[in-house]
């Protein structure tokens, strides 16, 4: 039985780039970052530990420019959203998308300097 997301790709350009954002700015840790065959394998976790990103080098074009992405896939947690999204932004972490309140709840957009997108909500209660 599937108990839930271990790891998730992104796709980056440059990954100490990647790395340098998804540490410093975001506060998450090296999982692992070895070679593989001719390429690197790079993980960052979160801190609760529970999901990692592999960030893989672009294979090609993004199939969707940063511009017409309305939202992300990927959705991350915090305690507080607020909060959050101060110290991230002063941190240097780009949001298209501060924090507002849907019908499904309050929730933001931010990116990466890869021009990746990611939403962020407060943890379900």
């Amino acid at each position: 039985m599937i108990k839930g997301v271990q790891k998730l790709v992104v796709e980056v350009e440059d990954q100490d780039r990647a790395l340098r954002f998804w540490t410093d700015a975001v506060g998450f840790e090296v999982a692992q970052d070895v070679s593989y065959g001719e390429e690197r394998w790079l993980e960052v976790r979160t801190p609760d530990e529970s999901t990692i990103l592999v960030l893989a080098l672009r294979q090609g074009e993004p199939p969707v420019s940063p511009e017409e992405l309305p939202t992300s896939n990927i959705f991350f947690y915090c305690d507080d959203l607020s909060r959050t999204y101060d110290e991230l932004r002063a941190r240097g972490v780009e949001f298209p998308q501060p924090p507002v309140e849907q019908s499904f709840g309050w929730w933001s957009m931010f990116q990466d300097n890869e021009g990746n997108r990611f939403a962020l909500q407060p943890r379900e209660a």
